[in-house]
């Protein structure tokens, strides 16, 4: 929230301690720009991709998810439902 821009390869990754659909919603107030939210499980499988726009009140995946990797909308395409990823140097 209240950051001014996103670059195109910027992207914020949040974790949780468990996998939930509820822990891992996000909400879009205040937000400026839109953003790719892509939610991931604990064996790093991508779960649900969605292109979240600035204002909405939230956004759920559709299944129970642990980490979420906020990035540029146009990354959104980047990502398909049970794609395995890697995180290296975060």
């Amino acid at each position: 929230m209240f950051h001014p821009d996103l670059g195109e390869f910027e992207g914020l990754l949040l974790v949780e301690d468990i996998e939930s659909r509820t822990n891992s919603a996000i909400h879009m107030f205040f937000m400026r720009f839109d953003i790719a939210v892509v939610w991931i499980n604990s064996q790093f499988q991508v779960v649900d991709v969605q292109v979240a726009r600035k204002w909405h009140p939230f956004y759920v995946p559709a299944v129970k998810s642990r980490f979420t990797l906020e990035t540029h909308p146009d990354r959104a395409l980047d990502f398909r439902i049970g794609d395995i990823l890697s995180f290296n140097d975060v």
